[in-house]
């Protein structure tokens, strides 16, 4: 026998459930709503790709990149309230994306149109000699569909392994900048991956791809989260919960020592003695968060024709990354979910049964976020974390023939001149 709650209960939500259907989608509405604004504007967004030649000298310190990418951060122009819901505006991203191509290798920027003259004038301002055109997107030149029967690839996003309010190894622990040291005294961390880049054989590629998103503590409270942070590092007490004045008052006159020794426990974390590790710590997160921010995807893919592309070739870009990893601070790895490899799944049967079909799928949609430069779950956020100026620019920036002497980087080889003002009009 059923009981009659349960039948009022059903009698109800058949007869009412009309009433609740719209608090139930609404979110999937305006997910889907917004997703289609977006595409629609983002159809009048035209994107060009720009290669930067880089002068056979570069003398200029690491902070000069710095400024180049605070110049960067000029893309910035968050969409209010109508350009977001109306016009399906959102913040514009830009990829710089360094290609081994047969071991020739490039710099590329992948950018709005619209942004092209600040991008190159921040260029220009700290590298003078150096050389920006237009070209063809190069992940146009191959296949559009891989892997397939001739072409295979392995790849990879990356994640941060603390929270990314935590820096990573930037220039100043690989040397200390006095001035413009001599380019072939300096400890580039980009060395290793340009010159393992330039090792590979004709129809082997690498491509490494940083996508750019400029960014404020309005979309990511990256200040908020570092100043915990570090309270939590300075092991700052709590502030003590207000008690009632009676109890208070009994403890002055009963318990006073009680009472001195809450006030003994105040003290600010300024005097205490901390350990030089955990100092550190906080002066790293203070000193992270006072610089420019952008919001940042890293993925890097290793493809060519089957038979001639060469898996091991993953090593080179890994210990590239590794060289910014700390102990007590932060670290690169890679994403598990977007490696190109299937996990193994408890139950063995389905994993020989869909192995294949599994493995095409991961593959499939690294390559195509690749080309298109979009998260690895697009239209969902995938695996972003932030970096300021000072990050970006120990991880990728222009470099002189003495720090990185492999020929097949694309460089100016000649100073360009004024012309002589005696010539002939």
């Amino acid at each position: 026998m059923i009981p009659g709650f349960i039948i009022i209960f059903f009698k109800f939500i058949l007869a009412w459930w009309w009433v609740f259907l719209p608090f139930l989608l609404i979110r999937p509405f305006l997910f889907l709503y917004l997703w289609w604004r977006n595409e629609k504007w983002s159809e009048k967004q035209k994107y060009i790709m720009l290669e930067i030649k880089m002068p056979r000298e570069v003398k200029k310190p690491f902070k000069a990149m710095e400024q180049v990418f605070a110049g960067w951060w000029m893309l910035y122009d968050p969409p209010d309230w109508w350009e977001k819901w109306i016009e399906g505006k959102y913040q514009l991203s830009m990829s710089i994306e360094i290609v081994s191509d047969g071991g020739e290798i490039h710099f590329y920027l992948y950018i709005p149109e619209s942004a092209r003259n600040f991008i190159e004038s921040s260029i220009y301002s700290q590298y003078p000699d150096a050389e920006i055109f237009e070209v063809e997107d190069y992940t146009k030149d191959i296949p559009q569909y891989i892997p397939n029967d001739e072409w295979d690839l392995w790849g990879c996003d990356y994640e941060l392994v603390k929270e990314d309010i935590y820096p990573i190894k930037t220039y100043p622990r690989f040397f200390e900048e006095r001035g413009e040291v001599p380019e072939e005294k300096r400890v580039d961390p980009l060395a290793a991956l340009l010159e393992g880049m330039a090792k590979l054989k004709p129809g082997e590629k690498i491509w490494v791809q940083f996508r750019l998103t400029p960014i404020t503590n309005a979309e990511n409270n990256y200040k908020d989260r570092a100043k915990s942070a570090i309270e939590k590092v300075l092991k700052k007490p709590q502030k003590p919960q207000p008690q009632p004045i009676i109890k208070e008052a009994i403890d002055i006159l009963f318990f006073p020592s009680k009472k001195e020794e809450k006030k003994q426990e105040a003290y600010p974390p300024e005097v205490w003695i901390l350990p030089p590790g955990e100092r550190e710590k906080a002066f790293a997160i203070a000193d992270k968060v006072s610089k420019v921010m952008f919001e940042c995807g890293i993925r890097f893919l290793i493809l060519g024709k089957k038979g001639i592309w060469n898996k091991a070739n993953l090593k080179t870009v890994l210990s590239y990354f590794a060289n910014f990893n700390t102990e007590n601070l932060n670290a690169f790895k890679p994403w598990g979910k977007s490696i190109t490899k299937v996990r193994k799944h408890k139950n063995l049967f389905l994993n020989i049964l869909f192995y294949d079909a599994l493995l095409f799928q991961k593959k499939r949609r690294i390559f195509k976020r690749y080309i298109q430069r979009l998260d690895y779950f697009f239209p969902k956020k995938g695996k972003t974390f932030i970096l300021n100026i000072e990050e970006l620019a120990s991880m990728f920036h222009l470099v002189g023939k003495e720090t990185v002497p492999a020929p097949e980087i694309q460089r100016i080889e000649s100073k360009k001149a004024e012309p002589p003002p005696n010539l002939p009009g």
